[in-house]
């Protein structure tokens, strides 16, 4: 190896490594609150529902942030937007044990979300600009592995906080742990620098010197590419899926299988670990096939299969964590090729943008899975969270697959 790939080299596994830890850390605030719900029903008696609305708060402020952060990325660059969300995030954390009501606890969840709403914009847009691309799908893979590990990590760390000392500690560790994590990303700021007008003008750069005719977009034409909503609708579908068994799986399983709620907790551990070999694996599937479409209908219709089983209840209560850990696999393995499907519809110059957008449709998904499944469980109906995720699961597939015929645009 040079002394100029090793450089190289050593520059994307900074960066990769930076980036991924940031993501990590938005993953593990998006399952903060969740594990600590039977505290908050038990000491301020709030319903299902109610519990619901604290997540669908912090996705709405999140999709919001989300969308509009993206246009500040290609305004004024990543890492400025990236220290404001690290330390938003970090900050309404600490609020939380200061609430003394429902109210002030929806204040905090809308503040969290707004914090939250600044990584996939800034991820994606430094990733596919200072990445090799050769080493991009392993990137993605990194990225989604680290967020996976988060939401691993969160579970475990809230309930085992919660149960020694109380929800209040629990709270104010997790966001101390963020603020510490602002100083790791502050140390290494060379690495995150990034140059809006810069990035910009090279891909334009290409996209002339690919295509001497080439015009281009202004500030909202890419909302006007197909591609670009399908995308949006992966992401949203995916979502609304993913919050609503994070949220109530362990109270689905409860009721189903009369599974005690703290190894229900355990269960979307071990969903989430799967989730991260499975986004491992899945960057070298991506990297050796190319057509992503295939890769994401090849595993959601297992997903599918199993959600189908658990939610008729056919599989005995000692299956569930073998079940559940696969299907939580399956949703890391999609994840770098759904990204890859999403990049090559990225115009260039517009990559903040269109991850903005795109990636709202999580946070969209966010604030309707968790209140419709809160309903759902408060009606008494916990099959329905399972056979509802097979549903959406196969609407995902079909969405892949018209994504994959839209016409791919000059990589942003």
């Amino acid at each position: 190896m040079s002394t100029a790939q090793g450089t190289v080299l050593s520059s994307d596994t900074r960066i990769i490594s930076l980036v991924s830890l940031a993501h990590g850390s938005s993953h593990f605030f998006q399952l903060v609150l969740p594990p600590l719900f039977p505290w908050f029903k038990a000491e301020f008696a709030l319903t299902y529902a109610e519990l619901g609305l604290l997540m669908t708060m912090f996705f709405i402020a999140s999709g919001i942030a989300q969308a509009g952060s993206g246009f500040i990325v290609d305004r004024i660059g990543a890492r400025p937007v990236l220290f404001v969300g690290v330390v938003l995030l970090g900050c309404a954390t600490l609020v939380f044990p200061l609430c003394s009501s429902y109210t002030g606890f929806l204040i905090a969840a809308a503040l969290m979300g707004l914090g939250n709403g600044v990584f996939h914009p800034v991820d994606y847009t430094l990733m596919n600009h200072k990445i090799s691309g050769a080493r991009l799908p392993h990137a993605y893979s990194m990225h989604g592995l680290v967020g996976y590990l988060g939401w691993a990590l969160a579970p475990i760390l809230m309930v085992g906080i919660a149960e020694l000392s109380g929800w209040r500690v629990a709270l104010i560790v997790a966001g101390l742990l963020e603020l510490s994590l602002f100083i790791v990303l502050w140390l290494n700021r060379n690495y995150l620098e990034d140059n809006a007008q810069e990035r910009q003008a090279d891909g334009l750069q290409q996209a002339i010197k690919a295509d001497p005719n080439h015009v281009p977009l202004g500030t909202f034409s890419f909302l006007k590419l197909p591609a670009v909503w399908l995308s949006w609708m992966l992401f949203f579908f995916g979502m609304l899926n993913l919050s609503g068994l994070q949220s109530f799986a362990p109270s689905a399983f409860q009721k189903i299988y009369e599974i005690d709620i703290v190894t229900g907790t355990f269960y979307l551990t071990l969903f989430s670990v799967g989730g991260a070999g499975g986004v491992f694996l899945g960057g070298f599937i991506a990297a050796r096939f190319r057509e992503s479409e295939k890769v994401i209908t090849t595993f959601l219709a297992l997903s599918v299969v199993i959600m189908l089983a658990i939610g008729f209840s056919l599989p005995s209560a000692a299956l569930i964590p073998v079940l559940f850990t696969i299907v939580g696999a399956v949703f890391g393995i999609i994840g770098p090729s759904r990204d890859l499907l999403v990049r090559s519809t990225t115009p260039i110059g517009a990559s903040g943008r269109v991850y903005g957008v795109v990636y709202s449709g999580n946070d969209l998904g966010g604030i309707f899975g968790p209140l419709l499944i809160g309903l759902v469980l408060d009606a008494g109906h916990p099959n329905w969270l399972f056979l509802s995720v097979a549903f959406f699961q196969t609407w995902i597939v079909l969405t892949a697959i018209k994504a994959s015929q839209q016409p791919k645009q000059m990589k942003s």
